[in-house]
């Protein structure tokens, strides 16, 4: 019988178009070598129309930040009625708004750090929260707009306020955790491997140290205790099922043990759209489990659905 047609959407128009774009070249290609009939569909305003002339039985989601992975291209096909990968219209748009997907998690009991939500503007010269703290974008991905201020900074950073702001009005700002980066990926309803991420020459996980080969090492699986393991597995896969995600997810903690191997542990989102680039997590901690990258890919394509 033959395979499925899929269509891969990618590229888009946020800020991880680049990122978009690499993930989906190298799923689309994987695709094919598993033999299915594979179209790379680089998506702009009219794909609505594109994917009514193309009729693939499948779309293969491989979209990156707003747009591709908060609610809005789930729900284009939704409408249109083509089975689609990762998580549906509402799971999407919840993990996308870091703080009302921190609240969902905090209620099944997961842990987070401390935020609030507050204009860019109200932040000015006095700090929101007392250093060491960060600022993020509540509806960005790939670390975009992040920034880290230290305990000695005397006043906040003034890119937020200024007019090279390009990230939204609206940011989060979160206690800041001291630790490691720990990260768990989920397929279906198993949580899968945990693994250590370690920037190279980064201060933090910034858009370089993850998609630039060499800006950071992979510990697969993560040098912790079995039972932090275990804890981390089983967060993530809460997190995943809270939510309402589908398909693939993966979760991200930060893991204190400057002072006990019982450190703090916080959850800090988790991503509905992780990554496929060949320096990607999720395919690595797939890997691992014994799950190749085309056998993975497989996996979602047949998975897809809609009514997510």
């Amino acid at each position: 019988m033959a395979k499925k047609h899929v269509a891969v959407l990618m590229g888009g128009f946020s800020s991880e178009r680049p990122v978009s774009l690499s993930s989906g070249n190298a799923c689309a290609d994987a695709l094919e070598a598993e033999d299915y009939r594979v179209t790379r569909v680089d998506v702009s305003r009219d794909v609505a129309s594109v994917l009514v002339d193309l009729a693939p039985d499948v779309a293969f989601n491989a979209l990156h930040g707003p747009f591709g992975e908060d609610g809005t291209i789930q729900g284009i096909l939704e409408y249109l009625q083509i089975p689609y990968t990762h998580s549906g219209v509402l799971a999407s748009a919840l993990a996308m708004d870091k703080e009302q997907a921190k609240r969902i998690a905090k209620s099944v009991g997961i842990p987070v750090a401390e935020s609030r939500v507050a204009s860019r503007f109200e932040i000015g010269n006095v700090h929101p929260m007392r250093p060491p703290y960060v600022v993020k974008p509540v509806n960005e991905g790939s670390s975009f707009g992040v920034v880290i201020v230290k305990e000695d900074q005397s006043h906040p950073p003034q890119v937020i306020s200024s007019n090279e702001w390009r990230y939204g009005d609206e940011v989060m700002v979160e206690r800041y955790i001291y630790g490691r980066e720990l990260t768990c990926a989920v397929m279906g309803d198993v949580a899968l491997g945990v693994c250590e991420i370690i920037p190279t020459g980064h201060s933090f996980y910034d858009y370089d140290s993850k998609y630039v080969p060499g800006g950071s090492k992979h510990e697969c699986p993560a040098k912790i205790s079995p039972n932090i393991y275990q804890k981390i597995q089983t967060l993530a896969l809460r997190a995943h099922q809270a939510i309402g995600c589908r398909g693939v997810s993966r979760s991200d903690f930060r893991y204190d043990d400057r002072h006990s191997e019982n450190g703090e542990l916080v959850w800090l989102e988790v991503n509905t759209q992780p990554g496929m680039t060949p320096t990607s997590l999720v395919p690595e901690i797939a890997a691992e489990a014994g799950h190749g990258f085309g056998e993975l890919l497989s996996w979602m394509v047949e998975d897809a659905s809609c009514s997510r």
